[in-house]
């Protein structure tokens, strides 16, 4: 009965794809989580935490302690901001990373799609998008 439904089907991709993407994230100090927090940086350098926070719809406490970790491997930098604010912005460190992170995504994807046509992959993509908001 479980292995029927969406839900299980969508967990089942998603363990697929992790091959894929930890190893690049551990060879280059990233947990899992972090490479999106750095992909909403790589789109909008130099935002407010409460900005970052809302982009990515995890709870403060757990950004914060990301931010910390990544701040101390070299990755980016946290700047007072107008106000009680903070302002984060990646190093070059933090932008180096942004190629080795994103082929790992497209390796992902590239497992996650093997069995389906090009037409098969776009609508799966679509609805997912609808699923997910």
């Amino acid at each position: 009965m479980i292995e029927a439904t969406l839900a299980y089907r969508l967990l089942k991709a998603s363990k697929a794809a992790r091959p894929a993407i930890w190893p690049v994230l551990a060879d280059v100090g990233l947990h899992p989580g972090q490479d999106l927090l750095l992909a909403r940086l790589w789109e909008s350098d130099g935002i407010t935490q409460s900005e970052l926070i809302a982009r990515i719809g995890v709870e403060p406490p757990t950004v914060t302690k990301a931010l910390q970790r990544l701040e101390r491997a070299g990755y980016l930098r946290r700047e007072p901001g107008p106000g009680r604010t903070r302002t984060v912005h990646l190093t070059e460190a933090g932008r180096a990373l942004q190629a080795p992170v994103e082929q790992a995504w497209l390796e992902a994807d590239a497992l996650i799609t093997a069995r389906l046509s090009e037409a098969d992959a776009a609508r799966l993509a679509e609805l997912l998008g609808r699923v997910t908001g």
